[in-house]
């Protein structure tokens, strides 16, 4: 297993189509168009996005996972990692200051509320997009798509897990409450399988 690595990353401009579809509203209505036009204008400046990972020896049999000393059963996660020879464990954020903005107009417009909560949705899905597709250039091998806990058969509680592999409030200030909520919110913990040559 590596030791963990911190990785800073440079997102392109938010998709619109992208935000709208995390906001569950129209992407042509021109009046969302040019809400979205200003919250981004706000809020390009709140996003600080850092990753930390660690590659990890992956033994499978069957539904049971070993992923760097975390023994899971997973029939999901064992379908995903299939034909993958390492992992990867990462945690991602994109810092606090979004969710600041959220908390504000949550109380003075939440329809702006609703696109900031959106576009942090949007910016974090980008930032692991980017990482992986760095990651699978560096390995010369494809990933697999990645895996959260709390979706599907991975239970929340695997937080801990990754939590005590990645130490990621001491590397890129991500913390976890005793309810297992993520600090700041949006923020992504996954597996990802590594798919050498053969």
């Amino acid at each position: 297993m590596t030791t963990p690595i911190v990785r800073t990353l440079t997102l392109p401009p938010p998709a619109w189509p992208e935000v709208a579809r995390y906001a569950r509203t129209v992407q042509d209505d021109p009046a969302a168009r040019a809400l979205f036009t200003s919250v981004w204008e706000e809020a390009e400046g709140a996003f600080a996005p850092r990753a930390v990972f660690c590659e990890c020896p992956l033994r499978t049999e069957g539904d049971r996972l070993s992923i760097g000393g975390i023994t899971l059963t997973s029939e999901m996660l064992s379908r995903t990692l299939a034909g993958a020879t390492r992992a990867l464990a990462v945690a991602a954020t994109v810092g606090p200051m979004i969710d600041r903005l959220i908390l504000r107009y949550s109380r003075l417009s939440p329809a702006r509320a609703l696109l900031l909560q959106a576009l942090g949705t949007e910016r974090i899905e980008t930032a692991l997009d980017i990482l992986c597709a760095g990651l699978a250039a560096e390995y010369g091998c494809p990933l697999t798509p990645r895996k959260s806990p709390g979706y599907g058969d991975l239970p929340l509680s695997l937080q801990r897990d990754f939590f005590a592999l990645l130490t990621p409030e001491h590397r890129i200030g991500l913390t976890l409450t005793d309810s297992l909520l993520m600090t700041p919110s949006k923020s992504v913990t996954a597996f990802i399988g590594i798919c050498d040559k053969g």
